[in-house]
């Protein structure tokens, strides 16, 4: 299990979102991957794709980061449109089988028709918006953690079937004095602990 497949969920956005940041985590995943002896691909939302290609690429991976900008409170557009068609593509093929249920058996319950089983994946977040929302009731997010507030992104990979390992986020990206290489030691130390503990 050393396949790791990278997706960047990035939509470009001239002056505002221009992917800088997001190909500096990527670029840091894989040097910090290929060290420690992973092989690594690379998938695009933002790109003239073959979605039963992109298949190919998580029937390949044991483990899957996924990069992207959290635009309105969601994934961009472009990455909601990969996934759609890709996770389609992938029916009976390697991502799901079905909803889990069966007029059979109620024991299945649904969403555990999923095919990347012990497959793992690790989301990674750029964030406009301060950590001090989450986690807090007076908060923006009305208490959610930073994962309940992306539940509907945990829930598409947990319905295939994959684990979710501890997620990174950066805040405050446009405040103007982001410290890049402490929260390149930070990204670093949470792919550590998620590919090496």
């Amino acid at each position: 299990m050393k396949n790791v497949l990278i997706l960047n969920g990035h939509q470009y956005y001239p002056n505002i979102a221009e992917g800088k940041l997001t190909q500096m985590f990527i670029n840091t995943a894989e040097a910090f991957l290929q060290s420690k002896g992973f092989n690594v691909k690379h998938a695009k939302a933002e790109s003239d794709y073959n979605a039963l290609e992109e298949v190919e690429k998580f029937k390949w991976a044991d483990f899957f980061i996924i990069q992207y900008p959290v635009y309105w409170m969601g994934t961009p557009w472009m990455m909601k449109k990969y996934i759609d068609e890709v996770f389609s593509a992938g029916a009976n093929n390697g991502i799901y089988a079905s909803d889990g249920r069966s007029r059979h058996d109620a024991s299945k319950r649904y969403g555990s028709g999923g095919l990347m089983q012990a497959k793992k994946y690790m989301l990674s977040l750029t964030y406009n918006c301060p950590s001090s929302e989450f986690s807090n009731k007076e908060g923006f997010f009305d208490g959610l953690s930073l994962d309940e507030a992306n539940i509907a992104t945990h829930k598409t990979w947990q319905f295939c079937g994959a684990i979710p390992m501890q997620t990174y986020s950066v805040h405050d990206i446009f405040k103007g004095d982001l410290d890049i290489e402490a929260e390149k030691a930070k990204f670093v130390a949470i792919l550590s602990q998620n590919f090496l503990g």
